[in-house]
């Protein structure tokens, strides 16, 4: 379901759509009440008519409401109006660490600034055994001033259904029963080998996706590339990157 700008939910009224994923629709959004911009993003319709998997939702966003860090985005809140059910977050203004790729690889001291942000987020989830799933370019963002915040932690892991585009160079969430050993949960092109294979996972996976964000950062181009999300899958599971051909900027070419 898409919302107009005007739209209100509750004391929040919606001003301009800003993305869309396996895991809803993401607006802008003014908060009558506090007087401030929030990020909404509101649940799949198949998702939130599901008692129990909502049930299981309100859960695990009260424990993800708890993590309080400078690097990770907040939860404010998870609410409903009429049919509507939706996640207030925190706005993270700046672009994100896929756009800022885009422009080429990034300068070592760049790259190490933003990794150490990136990793002390990790470490405060895992401290309190959060694991993201989901860690990828898209979803870290850079603030003007430097800062980084690591958005929807621990979110796919209350996402069911799967809701893969069929635009594989987008590296799209695969987001099916994400609760349960043997199925598949997370992004192709930053699974670790044991998630690729749909088997359980623990912070080791968020470990493997921070390497393979750094060395995207790095290089500008991914570890483990592929035409579509059952090669990078395959690559994933049974090769290393091609650490000789890959081209890194000066300091970083092997000779």
């Amino acid at each position: 379901m898409s919302l107009a700008p005007g739209t209100r939910l509750a004391h929040y009224e919606i001003l301009e759509a800003i993305g869309k994923g396996g895991m809803g629709e993401v607006y802008r959004a003014r908060d009558g009440k506090l007087g401030r911009d929030v990020a909404i993003k509101v649940l799949p319709e198949e998702f939130a008519e599901n008692e129990e998997r909502l049930a299981r939702f309100t859960r695990e966003a009260k424990v993800l409401a708890s993590l309080n860090h400078p690097n990770i985005a907040s939860i404010y809140g998870l609410e409903h109006s009429d049919d509507t059910h939706y996640l207030v977050l925190e706005l993270v203004p700046g672009e994100t660490l896929a756009e800022r790729i885009a422009r080429g690889p990034i300068p070592l001291q760049e790259a190490l600034d933003i990794a150490t942000q990136m990793a002390e987020a990790l470490e405060e989830a895992h401290e309190q055994g959060i694991v993201h799933r989901d860690l990828k370019p898209t979803n870290v963002k850079q603030t003007e001033d430097g800062q980084i915040k690591v958005l929807d932690y621990g979110l796919a892991k209350v996402f069911q259904e799967e809701t893969a585009e069929a635009d594989s160079s987008m590296s799209p969430t695969l987001t099916r029963d994400g609760t349960r050993v043997g199925v598949i949960l997370g992004t192709a092109a930053y699974m670790s080998p044991e998630q690729a294979r749909g088997k359980a996972v623990d912070r080791r996976t968020d470990i493997w996706a921070f390497g393979a964000v750094l060395f995207e950062m790095l290089t500008g181009t991914k570890p483990f590339p592929g035409d579509d999300i059952s090669q990078t899958l395959a690559r994933v599971i049974d090769r290393e990157p091609d650490w000789i051909g890959m081209h890194f900027p000066r300091p970083y070419r092997r000779v």
